[in-house]
């Protein structure tokens, strides 16, 4: 059965779906969902945190599932909705990952919460649309170039094509139905990768993301197009960025250029690895690398 979450008012008014797993008294590991997504927990992923001590915390972005849209945020725009949630469960210090389109947010909350982040992993996280010297859509898969043709050319024409590929999500059951949905998204080894208890999580994850709408989707695309209201070279916390070269969502040219202009980032670069394929297979080494981080930070 898949997880059930709670929602919860943010001082502002607006409410999120939020997800809480694994020990009460761990340090919470809160992960940011990729674009489109609604923040749902993968079993394995909660216990390989839960094995090293971590409570999984993850919810929904504004506009996604059940949550609030929040119209016309940025990327900085998560940092206080993850104060509140972690004040509300009464934790302080925290680790942070974030996959996909959740790997700017991660960002987001290791540049602007210094004091609280304890380590932060983006793992095949776009890079901002104004990256210096990246040919930003080379190597996306057709998919994505038409989308995010369409969020260049505007609101309206953006809205015009989220609204055509929802029903595709909302209708696909299984596997092999979500990968016609993305077919040129997905070199062999995601199509190997998306299969099984992630395929079903995956699955009722982008269902539960446009149930009421693709705005949270709009929103995700719009807010990687501006400024993200924070500085990479700035960051103080320990950041590793994990990129396949296969991907063909975002591109391997991204995780290079974040590696590089991160400030302090070490870097996974991994030649034999995709978009999906990279956290499936290598999520317990994201794990061990955050709590590495850590402990060399002292």
């Amino acid at each position: 059965m898949m997880p059930k979450p709670s929602l919860f008012e943010l001082p502002d008014g607006r409410s999120v779906d939020v997800y809480v797993d694994g020990p009460s008294d761990g340090v919470p590991l809160v992960s940011h969902h990729g674009t489109p997504g609604a923040g749902l927990p993968f079993g394995p992923f909660v216990q390989d945190a839960a094995d090293r001590g971590l409570r999984w915390v993850s919810y929904s972005r504004p506009g996604y599932a059940s949550s609030t849209r929040d119209e016309g945020r940025s990327v900085a725009d998560c940092v206080p909705d993850v104060v509140a949630i972690l004040d509300h469960l009464g934790a302080g210090r925290f680790y942070t990952t974030g996959g996909s389109g959740g790997g700017p947010h991660s960002l987001a909350c290791a540049a602007l919460l210094p004091d609280r982040v304890l380590a932060c992993s983006a793992v095949a996280a776009v890079a901002p649309r104004d990256a210096a010297g990246l040919e930003w859509t080379g190597g996306m898969g057709p998919e994505n170039i038409e989308e995010f043709g369409a969020a260049e050319a505007g609101p309206e024409a953006l809205e015009r094509f989220l609204e055509g590929e929802a029903p595709g999500l909302l209708e696909a059951t299984s596997a092999d139905e979500l990968i016609d949905t993305m077919a040129g998204l997905l070199p062999p080894v995601d199509r190997e990768a998306l299969s099984g208890e992630y395929a079903n999580a995956t699955i009722e994850s982008m269902h539960r993301s446009v149930r009421n709408g693709i705005w949270g989707w709009f929103d995700d695309d719009m807010a990687f197009l501006k400024d993200w209201g924070f500085s990479l070279d700035a960051i103080e916390a320990p950041v590793a960025i994990w990129q396949g070269r296969q991907d063909r969502m975002v591109p391997f040219a991204h995780g290079d250029w974040l590696a590089e202009h991160t400030a302090g980032a070490r870097s996974h670069l991994l030649d034999d690895h995709g978009h999906l394929s990279i956290a499936v297979s290598s999520f317990d080494r994201v794990l061990d690398d955050l709590l590495e981080m850590e402990r060399e930070r002292g």
